[in-house]
C-alpha cells in the first residue's frame, strides 16, 4: 500500500514558519486541486430562518412557490427581492423532510442539515451537511467552519443550546452540536483586526524575513540529511518543530488584498448577544434595543462572513436567523409581536408573516449580492459557492414540512441557477435526497446521506 500524505503537510522551519507543500503522488488526489479547474465547489453556506414560508394562506394560496416553468418563471411576492440575482438562484419546490422525525419545530432544524431524527438526546443522529463538506474542503484554511447567528437563544431555551436551536452538528462519533457565534464585535475582533491598512505592510515585511529564514535553514536541512542517522534526524526535525510552536499563528496570519479587506466595523452597543438569557418562554420579556438592532447587526454579519469565505479564513460558514422559536420582535417592520406568535401562538397570521418573510428575502439578496461583487479571477466568490438557504417547516400553523422552502444560490460545482425545479411528481421527495446532491458538488460520490430509510440516492437537476 503506498503511503499518503495530507493535503497540509508542512515544511518547518526556524522562526516558527508553516509552509503548506507542493502537491506531489503521494499526497493522492486533492479535492481542492479539481474545485481550481471548475469541476468542484469550493466554498459551502448555510443560511437558516425560522417558521417556513406562507405556503397557503388560508385561502389556498401559494404565496412563495414562483410561477411558471423551469427556466421561464416570474418569482412570487414572497421572493421577488431576489429578482437581481435570479439568475444564479435556484427554487425548489415539492420536496418533504422526511426525517424530520420529533419534536415539531425541534426535529425540522435537527433535520435540515443532517437529515437525520431527533436522538435520544434530542440532538440530531449524525453530522450535518456543512460539517461534512469542511471535512472536504477545509485542509488549507485556518477555520474549518464559522458558525453566527442573530438574535439567538430566544424563548424556552434561555439563550443555551438546545435542540430547538442547533442546526449545525460535528462530523465525530458523537455529533456534538456546534453552538453559534453571537457577538458581532467579538468575530470582528477574532477574525479581522489584522487586516487594518496599518498593519498590511508590517505583517507582509514579518512574513518575509521570516520566509528568507525558512529557505535558508531548509538548504542546510537538505545539504545535512542525506548523512545523518535515523535518531539525528528524529533529533532535528523535533527541534524545528519545537521552534515553530514560539511562532505557529504566524501561518494563520491575513494580509490585505484586492479581494481581502476587512469589513466595515459596525457599532453594536445597542445589541445584546446574550439577551436570550434572559428571555421568557412565553417570549413576553422584550428587549427593544436589541431587536431594533437586527437589521444592522444581521448585515455587519453577513458581511463579515462573506469576507471570511474571500479571505480565506474558512471555506464553510453557517447564519442563523435566530432560532425555531424566534421570540423576538420586528420593530422595523411594525410589528410589535414576536415571530412565533404571528404563526400560531396569536392564531395564524399570513400578512404579518408575509411582511416578515419579504424581509427575510431582502436579506438573502444582499448575501448573494456581496458574495456576487468579489471578483476572484474571472469568476466571482458566489460563482464559486454553494448557498443553502433553509428552514425548519413549511406551514406555520400545522407544522407541515412538505413543499419545503428551500432556495440555492451559487454556482459551485456546475449548479445551474435561473430554474424553479419543481419536485412535486418525483416518487421520493425527501430532501434527504437533495443533501447528497449538495455533497457531490464537493466531490464527495456518496450515494446516500442522513437517514437512509428516507434517501434514495441524489435528486439530480442541480447541474
Amino acid at each position: 500500500m503506498v503511503k499518503q500524505l495530507a493535503r497540509r503537510t508542512m515544511m518547518r522551519g526556524l522562526g516558527g514558519i508553516a509552509i503548506a507543500l507542493p502537491w506531489l503522488e503521494i499526497m493522492g488526489i486533492p479535492r481542492r486541486a479539481h474545485a481550481e479547474d471548475g469541476n468542484l465547489a469550493r466554498r459551502f453556506v448555510s443560511v437558516y430562518t425560522p417558521g417556513g414560508s406562507v405556503i397557503n394562506n388560508g385561502s389556498g394560496e401559494n404565496r412563495w412557490r414562483p410561477k411558471g416553468t423551469e427556466t421561464d418563471f416570474e418569482l412570487s411576492e414572497i421572493l421577488a427581492p431576489l429578482e437581481a440575482v435570479k439568475s444564479k438562484l435556484l427554487v425548489m419546490d415539492g420536496l418533504e423532510m422526511a426525517s424530520a422525525v420529533g419534536e415539531q419545530h425541534q426535529s425540522g432544524i435537527v433535520a435540515w442539515l443532517t437529515g437525520t431524527k431527533q436522538a435520544a438526546n434530542g440532538f440530531a443522529g449524525g453530522p450535518s451537511l456543512d460539517q461534512v463538506i469542511a471535512g472536504l474542503i477545509s485542509g488549507d484554511f485556518s477555520r474549518s467552519s464559522i458558525q453566527m447567528a442573530v438574535r439567538w437563544g430566544t424563548g424556552k431555551s434561555h439563550g443555551l443550546l438546545h435542540a430547538m436551536n442547533a442546526a449545525n452538528y460535528e462530523d465525530n462519533a458523537t455529533f456534538d452540536p456546534i453552538p453559534p457565534r453571537l457577538d458581532p464585535q467579538a468575530i470582528f475582533q477574532a477574525f479581522f483586526t489584522s487586516l487594518g491598512p496599518s498593519n498590511s505592510d508590517e505583517t507582509a515585511a514579518r512574513i518575509a524575513r521570516k520566509q528568507s529564514i525558512l529557505d535558508f535553514v531548509d538548504r542546510r536541512y537538505d545539504a545535512l540529511a542525506p548523512g545523518l542517522g535515523v535518531a539525528d534526524k528524529q533529533k532535528i526535525e523535533q527541534h524545528l518543530d519545537k521552534i515553530r510552536e514560539l511562532e505557529a499563528s504566524l501561518a494563520n496570519t491575513i494580509i490585505p488584498s484586492d479581494i481581502c479587506q476587512a469589513p466595515v466595523l459596525v457599532d453594536t452597543s445597542d445589541y445584546n448577544p446574550t439577551t436570550g438569557l434572559r428571555s421568557a418562554n412565553n417570549g413576553s420579556n422584550i428587549d427593544g434595543s436589541t431587536d431594533a438592532a437586527i437589521p444592522k447587526v444581521g448585515r455587519f454579519m453577513m458581511d463579515m462572513l462573506v469576507m471570511a469565505l474571500a479571505c480565506d479564513i474558512t471555506p464553510v460558514a453557517s447564519l442563523q436567523w435566530s432560532d425555531t422559536e424566534a421570540k423576538h420582535t420586528f420593530p422595523w417592520l411594525d410589528l410589535p409581536q414576536h415571530h412565533h406568535f404571528y404563526q400560531h401562538d396569536g392564531g395564524f397570521r399570513p400578512i404579518e408573516l408575509e411582511k416578515i418573510q419579504v424581509w427575510y428575502s431582502q436579506q438573502h439578496a444582499y448575501l448573494l449580492g456581496a458574495m456576487d461583487a468579489v471578483d476572484m479571477g474571472g469568476h466571482t466568490l458566489l460563482d464559486e459557492s454553494v448557498v443553502f438557504f433553509g428552514s425548519e417547516l413549511s406551514q406555520p400553523p400545522n407544522h407541515s414540512k412538505s413543499n419545503m422552502p428551500f432556495l440555492l444560490g451559487g454556482g459551485g460545482g456546475g449548479m445551474r441557477g435561473g430554474r424553479f425545479l419543481r419536485n412535486a411528481d418525483l416518487e421520493d421527495k425527501s430532501h434527504n435526497n437533495l443533501l447528497v446532491s449538495i455533497l457531490n458538488l464537493f466531490g464527495d460520490d456518496r450515494q446516500l446521506f442522513g437517514d437512509p430509510n428516507h434517501c434514495s440516492g441524489p435528486l439530480g437537476g442541480l447541474t
